[in-house]
């Protein structure tokens, strides 16, 4: 699909004479290969990232769809949990990016959600959190609760 979107456009800069709006084009064009890029990164991403104070907003924003684990090293059910973010990671890899947040790390973000126990899973969607739970569920459990806000694409 992209290298359609990319073959027109560069048919259809060959045919102005206008600098300007070959300039737009010429810009637009690699707006589109950066962005295919990222996606093309985001996929790679098989394991949880590592969220803290500073990074937290961004990769809310940067990712369509993302998983926050707000968790702890002293929380018997957060190690519980773990291995099955790990392994849902694995497996959606390139559909569903996964982050880890250590609340005692990371107190503002724990904070501004008030999370009060852990494990505490959010899904976010565009940046907003859409569904979430608290305390440690199976793997089966998460992952129909993942799917469920994939949209069209949830076929896995």
């Amino acid at each position: 699909m992209f290298s359609l979107i990319l073959n027109v456009v560069n048919k259809n800069m060959n045919n102005y004479d206008d600098k300007e709006l070959n300039d737009i084009l010429a810009r637009k064009k690699n707006e589109l290969i950066a962005k295919a890029q990222q996606q093309h990164s985001d996929r790679n991403i098989s394991s949880p990232i590592t969220l803290t104070d500073s990074s937290f907003d961004q990769a809310i924003e940067k990712y369509p769809r993302i998983v926050v684990d707000f968790w702890a090293p002293w929380c018997g059910p957060c190690r519980m949990v773990s291995p099955i973010i790990t392994q849902l990671a694995s497996e959606l890899a390139g559909k569903v990016i996964f982050g880890k947040v250590n609340v005692d790390e990371c107190p503002r973000i724990a904070s501004t959600f008030g999370i009060q126990s852990i494990p505490t899973i959010y899904i976010f969607k565009n940046g907003k959190a859409v569904d979430g739970f608290v305390g440690a569920v199976s793997q089966s459990q998460m992952r129909s609760k993942i799917i469920a806000h994939m949209g069209a694409n949830n076929n896995i």
